[in-house]
């Protein structure tokens, strides 16, 4: 209860305390600014915050779940609503704007009456000078990147030049690609680079395409901010980049010059960012061309399906899998990194081998990971510090902390060098040899040289940071003169006792204060012994209950010296602060190699550390290139789902062999494991192309590009997206995007329409994804029918490519006859379901008696009038169907081949530039020529 009371406390309404002639100077001030609907402005009223208007409703509703928070400031149809916030109040609003939602930007003004100023301001993807709000408390779990567009529509699509800039790493990157309808691979960059905010010319939102890169926008949680067309321009773009990036200018021309329409989008992202303006920025970033090959490639549905990335729902941290693989040991670098690394898992072999070797070496000596892990604990974010440091911003306590991180590194090499097993040669090139160069005198050594001068270390104990007095000569004269004068203060205070006849600090007390600087003190009872001397030799300052204060001449002068020497002393200070900030920021690039270095080790680490404590243990994967090999699992598990309390997870085999069962039908019961299986299969290969062990017996892994997974209706019908139409439109990126390098996994399809038309899509799709894809699928699937695909005979339609490599499996339950009681048994088994469980799972779910019989009925006539033939003779016993057929396979054939010729002209016809009439012209001719050919189809008559 107490926690409670205390968050309440923290966050309680401030009273609003505005007298008439500053409400009223405020009230004319807050009718000029421009109207914004997506800033929440924020006044700085030095005890607390206040927010107006709309901001004030939305801040009431949203973060006090309540309008009764609101105030009238004014009064009638001059008066503005107003909310007003504690401070505490605010860090959680900020953090909450600027690193959750990505709807709004929060900007924050100081002053009074009617003049008031911006001072800062922040959007998700630019966080600038709210940093220090948001990272007081809390490590920086992700490092916000601004992307900006320029797109350009052809007839064949749509070239893409995108740049992004992360702000915290100081990268600059420029990319340029052709894309489809979709926009697919601008969803995977987005994705890929953690975007939180993506810049695009005004005037692109008229079009049906952009309206498209809008809703993919929203998909991925990220905030547009459209800005002037003239803002995309290359204009001395190169000479502004030769101010910013390290290094000569050639190369910079050179990157720049091989691009048509990134740099556009790079000049807007320059200028919105105000990278410029900003002279610690200059010669400290770095450019690069960024490659979309370079990683997997994962769009937002995929990352969703495969719980990738935390979620607020999730119900504890190992729901994802970020959640259950963090176990990062320093403050926030190696956090980031892990976040990164999950949403570009590799495809070189060799790179994924080389992070697998360096697990398997902390996995097999158990005393090397638990001495890194203990080290690391001790080290700091020195990225962020270090970004603070070039920055400007920093104080002494950072640089200590900088400093307290560079002495654990001797510990750190010792633990590593005294590691001698298989891979002891690895760890040496990927570590040792680094932390040699660095830690030598040319480097941190003298880093650490600087701060043991300059730091008076023995002050920290006390809380103080403080620069030593013997670091300059200077400092240390007016240390010396400080020091005489506290001793002749002191020296005074005793004559003066005496020359009064009081004991010393008992009856005569000394007080330094800041009114009056060094005074006499002494009680009330004691005044009466000397007023006469108080009077005569003595100026008294001030009389009340804690006794009388007076000085004299002599103590003045000694005073007063004593403050102007504390002044001189502290702004030579802070001089001499500065001047170490400064010195530190010539270390920039050591201390970003190391890190980098510290951040990877840190997350092998949790990987070696999550293998080694999961009750079953975790293995490592063979890998092998995109096109040979295939991809067998032995007992695989999902990890997310077998590390919560309540499961006693059974393992699966997953065997996709080419040519042989590359693409699996999985049928059988709801509730059964279907969506687990097929996800653990996508989440298995995520984890192992990332570099880590896996939740399995033994495992081998063909590297796959890109992995689609299109599970489960998303809630996409808050943006007006039917449960169809989002299933539809995921379907159709998989179907232009994917390759035989990728990994297909589909849950479900067809289930947003009637059961024939959802049939019959499936069924193209599928056939669409082994004939001409080829890629390796697991298509969970209600549709029994769809098993027969595994029996298709080419020659039915002689040009037709081949149908191999489909395999049913089933996840298998048992039903007992006596009492029509089901229990899950969670195994996958190869073969088709020879039944559907549907009205089991009623009964499991407690439906009453009547209904559950009442549905058997129905079945039962249902499956005796079934108009849908569809199973071949010679397959019928295989699939153990007990339906009554009217048409045989050869009929099914042909009728899907017209039906899919027929979806084709129809999705072919250019709607939106036709009007009504024509079009329904058009499509009754498309529906009459179908009619026509379905008399001699019995598998078509059935939609008529």
């Amino acid at each position: 209860m107490g926690e409670n009371n205390n968050f309440e406390e923290q966050n309680k309404l401030p009273e609003l305390k505005l007298d008439a002639k500053q409400a009223q100077g405020f009230l004319s001030f807050f009718k000029t600014l421009p109207h914004d609907p997506r800033a929440v402005r924020v006044f700085d009223r030095r005890d607390y915050y206040t927010v107006h208007a709309e901001n004030a409703t939305f801040i009431a509703k949203t973060y006090y779940h309540t309008t009764t928070a609101l105030r009238q400031l004014g009064s009638g149809s001059n008066g503005l609503s107003s909310v007003s916030i504690s401070k505490n109040m605010f860090e959680t609003i900020a953090r909450d704007l600027l690193l959750e939602r990505t709807d709004h930007t929060l900007e924050l003004y100081e002053g009074s009456g009617s003049n008031w100023k911006l001072v800062k301001s922040g959007t998700p993807g630019n966080l600038g000078s709210f940093e220090d709000v948001l990272f007081a408390n809390n490590d920086m779990q992700d490092s916000p990147v601004v992307v900006a567009l320029l797109l350009n529509f052809r007839e064949n699509g749509c070239t893409v030049g995108l740049s992004y800039v992360d702000l915290t790493k100081r990268v600059i990157g420029l990319a340029e690609f052709l894309d489809d309808s979709h926009f697919t691979n601008v969803e995977s960059a987005l994705v890929a680079l953690s975007c939180k905010e993506c810049l695009l010319p005004m005037e692109s939102g008229k079009s049906n395409d952009c309206r498209t890169l809008h809703d993919v926008l929203t998909k991925c949680g990220v905030m547009l901010t459209e800005r002037k067309k003239n803002e995309f321009k290359t204009r001395d773009l190169v000479q502004d980049l030769g101010r910013l990036v390290k290094g000569p200018l050639e190369p910079v021309r050179d990157l720049v010059s091989g691009f048509e329409f990134a740099p556009g989008a790079l000049g807007a992202l320059l200028s919105y960012a105000e990278l410029l303006a900003d002279e610690n920025n200059y010669g400290n970033y770095r450019i690069r061309k960024y490659n979309l090959d370079s990683y997997m490639r994962l769009d937002s549905a995929a990352t969703r399906a495969l719980n990738v990335l935390e979620s607020k729902t999730d119900a504890n941290k190992n729901f994802s899998l970020f959640g259950l693989m963090n176990r990062t040991c320093t403050a926030g670098m190696g956090k980031r990194l892990l976040h990164m690394w999950l949403k570009q898992p590799l495809l070189e072999v060799d790179a994924i081998n080389s992070r697998l070797d360096l697990v398997q070496a902390f996995v097999d000596d158990t005393g090397l990971r638990q001495d890194l892990r203990q080290h690391l604990k001790r080290i700091s974010d020195i990225e962020r510090l270090m970004h603070i440091v070039e920055k400007g911003r920093a104080g002494l306590h950072h640089i200590v902390k900088l400093y307290q991180s560079i002495i654990r590194l001797p510990y750190i090499k010792g633990a590593l060098e005294r590691y001698d097993g298989q891979f002891s040669s690895l760890i040496k090139e990927k570590y040792l040899e680094f932390l040699e160069v660095w830690t030598d005198d040319n480097h941190l050594n003298k880093f650490i040289a600087l701060v043991e001068t300059a730091v008076d270390l023995d002050q920290l104990d006390n809380g103080e940071y403080m620069i030593s007095p013997g670091y300059e000569a200077a400092l240390g004269a007016l240390k010396a003169e400080q020091e005489s004068l506290e001793h002749q203060i002191h020296n005074l205070h005793k004559q003066t006792a005496s020359d009064l006849d009081l004991p010393l600090d008992k009856g005569l007390k000394l007080d330094k204060g800041t009114q009056y600087g060094h005074v006499f003190r002494i009680t009330k009872k004691e005044e009466p012994k000397i007023r006469k001397k108080l009077t005569t030799q003595f100026i008294v300052l001030e009389t009340r209950k804690d006794g009388v204060k007076f000085t004299n001449t002599k103590l003045k002068k000694l005073g007063d010296q004593y403050q102007k020497i504390v002044e001189n002393y502290k702004s030579h200070q802070k001089e001499l602060v500065s001047r170490v900030v400064q010195i530190t920021a010539t270390f920039s690039e050591v201390f970003e190699n190391l890190s980098g270095l510290l951040s990877e080790m840190d997350v092998l680490l949790s990987f070696a550390d999550l293998a080694s404590s999961c009750p079953t243990p975790y293995t490592r994967p063979d890998i092998t290139p995109s096109d040979v090999g295939d991809i067998i699992l032995e007992g695989s598990r999902h990890p997310c789902v077998e590390a919560q309390d309540w499961v006693n997870f059974i393992p699966n085999d997953c065997k996709l062999v080419r040519g042989k069962s590359w693409f699996q039908i999985i049928t059988g019961p709801n509730m059964g494991g279907k969506s687990t299986f097929i996800r653990q299969i996508g989440v298995n290969i995520l984890m192992a192309q990332v570099g880590s062990f896996i939740p399995c017996d033994k495992a081998t892994i063909s590297v796959r590009d890109c992995i689609f997974a299109r599970v489960g209706a998303g809630d996409c019908q808050m943006r007006g997206v039917s449960t169809f139409m989002q299933e539809m439109l995921e379907t159709a990126s998989i179907l232009k995007g994917a390759t035989d390098r990728s990994l297909i996994i589909i849950d479900e399809l067809g289930r947003g329409t009637s059961t024939y038309d959802g049939f019959g899509l499936a069924w193209a799709i599928c056939e669409h994804l082994v004939r001409e894809l080829k890629a390796p699928t697991l298509f969970a699937t209600h549709f029994h029918e769809l098993t027969a695909l595994a029996h298709q005979k080419a020659d039915q339609e002689p040009h037709a490519k081949q149908i191999v490599g489909v395999e049913n499996y089933h996840v298998s339950a048992h039903i007992d006859s006596s009492n029509h009681k089901l229990t899950m048994l969670y195994k996958v088994e190869p073969g088709a379901c020879d039944q559907s469980f549907g009205i089991h799972v009623a009964e499991f779910a407690n439906f009453p008696e009547s209904v559950v019989a009442l549905a058997r009925q129905k079945a039962a006539e249902l499956e005796d009038f079934s108009p849908a033939a569809i199973i071949s003779d010679d397959a019928r016993e295989e699939v153990g169907s007990k339906r009554k057929r009217e048409c045989n396979m050869d009929d099914m054939s042909k009728g899907a081949a017209r039906a899919h010729r027929f979806l084709k002209d129809f999705s072919d016809l250019p709607l939106d530039t036709m009007d009504l009439k024509q079009a329904l012209l058009q499509i009754g001719k498309l529906k009459d020529d179908l009619e026509k050919d379905a008399v001699n189809c019995h598998w078509l008559q059935q939609f008529f």
